[in-house]
């Protein structure tokens, strides 16, 4: 099984986007800092019963704040929800610290959100609690995690980043160098040879595994924390994957002024051909990021859904047409004539060529990949300057049975937290490619 997952942080997503203010900076100003010993509490859960922080001494303590009549606390629920499902498994303990005055709607809330954990309240009004006081909230829903020493580790009112904290602190999967081998290969394809990473695991003989086949975005390459990520989680799950450069990007031979999108499908499909002929590979899945994005579902779209069994897209930069045909390049000073475009425009040290502005301009992006009709996730941040998540939505609706997931506050290249983009693409495969 062969999956290629096209996808990156690169110059385009990293350079194109500035960094942004969070809501840290407006609304956890107050909350207590990293740092501080946590003030120990005693509440009473719902059913009266008195519980004490001090009670979970020596272990990691998720402290939510959030309340039933809170939309913005309803709407996180189910996330919290999640993590607890995944980190208290591995010894991470959560209480929910609720602003709530009528008992009846707390237990309507924990009820029809599944929450398991203990839920603690003083049942007063929000700013006359003294936990409120004691940490520092002024905003709901926040987040306190204290570290098994008692101490603060962070406080916000964004729960990604709580995530992205239990992730490297509590990971999921074994640590070091040696935890995934890999192989270097060199492929031919549309431009010279292309530079590829294989990860794969161990097989008996004969047995046949899924392979996914990580391709990076504009201006990156195949080495990248993102790709790591996602390599690994397969890896673990019994998948293998290859990753590759780009010609003229990288490792891999070729100009980056000569690349274009079509002779990026043409290397994609290089390296799936290359895939195909390995003994221990069966069917093939496209994923992509960004322009990788395009090239992923365009590809899906000439293969087809026999020979493409899943697709994955992250933020597919569908605004490229659109940018050509306005004469723009993101990253580049100024605007051209789209309809005589000049022979190069500098970009971060490179030269953008002629042939890419022109075969974007006309490049049928959403009438090619409408052609493949399979399983599908579209993974995409709202807050994403450098490609609206609107171009996500149209692949969703021209793909029926599609999964759209769009990420609050996420960015162009996911940098809240890649491990969230990493664990959806990843899972989405794993279960669509192994399933049968």
């Amino acid at each position: 099984m062969v999956a290629c997952l096209l996808l990156g942080a690169s110059a385009f997503e990293t350079e194109a986007q500035p960094a942004q203010k969070d809501l840290d900076t407006k609304y956890a100003t107050e909350l207590i800092k990293a740092g501080t010993v946590a003030p120990d509490f005693k509440m009473k859960t719902p059913d009266g019963k008195t519980f004490k922080l001090s009670s979970l001494k020596g272990k990691t303590v998720v402290l939510d704040f959030w309340a039933s009549w809170c939309p913005d606390c309803r709407k996180d629920a189910p996330e919290v929800v999640r993590m607890y499902k995944e980190y208290h498994p591995r010894g991470v303990e959560f209480v929910g610290v609720s602003m709530d005055t009528d008992v009846e709607a707390w237990q309507r809330a924990i009820t029809q959100y599944g929450i398991e954990y203990p839920q603690v309240s003083e049942l007063k009004k929000f700013r006359e609690t003294d936990i409120a006081k004691a940490y520092g909230v002024e905003w709901i829903p926040s987040m306190v995690v204290v570290g098994a020493d008692g101490k603060v580790k962070l406080s916000t009112v964004l729960s990604y980043k709580v995530e992205k904290l239990l992730k490297e602190t509590f990971p999921s999967m074994p640590q070091g160098a040696d935890a995934f081998p890999e192989e270097r290969v060199s492929i031919d394809g549309d431009h010279g040879r292309l530079a590829a990473i294989i990860q794969k695991p161990a097989l008996e003989q004969g047995q046949r595994c899924p392979m996914v086949v990580l391709c990076h975005g504009f201006g990156g390459s195949k080495d990248n924390k993102l790709f790591e990520i996602i390599a690994d989680t397969l890896q673990a799950h019994g998948m293998a994957s290859i990753r590759f450069d780009f010609n003229g990007h990288g490792q891999s031979e070729g100009k980056f002024e000569e690349m274009t999108v079509p002779n990026e499908i043409v290397d994609t499909k290089h390296v799936i051909e290359y895939v195909r002929d390995m003994r221990y590979v069966s069917e093939v899945a496209i994923a992509g990021h960004s322009q990788g994005g395009v090239v992923a579902a365009m590809t899906a779209g000439e293969l087809g859904a026999e020979d493409v069994k899943a697709v994955a897209l992250l933020a597919p930069a569908g605004v490229l047409r659109d940018d050509a045909i306005r004469g723009q390049t993101p990253g580049a000073p100024g605007s051209y004539d789209p309809l005589d475009p000049p022979e190069s425009v500098n970009l971060w040290g490179h030269k953008l060529g002629r042939n890419y502005m022109k075969t974007a301009f006309s490049l049928p992006i959403y009438e090619t990949a409408a052609r493949y009709q399979g399983p599908a996730i579209i993974v995409h941040g709202n807050a994403d300057r450098t490609v609206p998540y609107t171009y996500g939505e149209r692949f969703h609706q021209q793909w029926p049975g599609s999964e759209f997931v769009l990420l609050e506050y996420f960015d162009h290249g996911f940098t809240q937290n890649i491990y969230r983009a990493a664990d959806l693409v990843a899972h989405y495969l794993i279960d669509k490619l192994q399933r049968k």
